[in-house]
């Protein structure tokens, strides 16, 4: 019972809208590529988890873990991958694209308590 009881009020705390920009890009090899990833929430969060993972889910790009209104200048995440965040906005840009690079990429966002 416990649990239930601490349990529902987590679930309604914060309710969250995250979107991306663009939905779908064509680039060409060399091609610098900036995918963007709109967060908001309906009420106030201390910490946020962002991640960018490729093809469903099951390769993390790039993970970092945010405050509501501090800037992140680009953090690198690999040698071609960088993570920039100017409140409400992630910024995921991948430098001079490979033909690997092709994929569906996703913003996956985790409040944090």
């Amino acid at each position: 019972m416990w649990g239930l009881g601490v349990l529902i009020p987590l679930l309604g705390a914060s309710a969250l809208q995250v979107s991306q920009d663009p939905g779908e890009v064509q680039v060409t090899a060399g091609d610098k590529v900036a995918l963007g990833c709109q967060v908001l929430a309906a009420e106030p969060w201390d910490l946020l988890r962002l991640e960018w993972v490729k093809d469903t889910g099951h390769r993390v790009l790039c993970d970092t873990r945010l405050h509501p209104s501090a800037l992140v200048s680009p953090i690198p995440c690999t040698s071609r991958l960088h993570l920039a965040w100017d409140p409400p906005q992630a910024t995921l840009s991948l430098l001079q694209a490979q033909g690997d690079d092709s994929g569906h990429y996703l913003c996956r966002v985790t409040i944090e308590i």
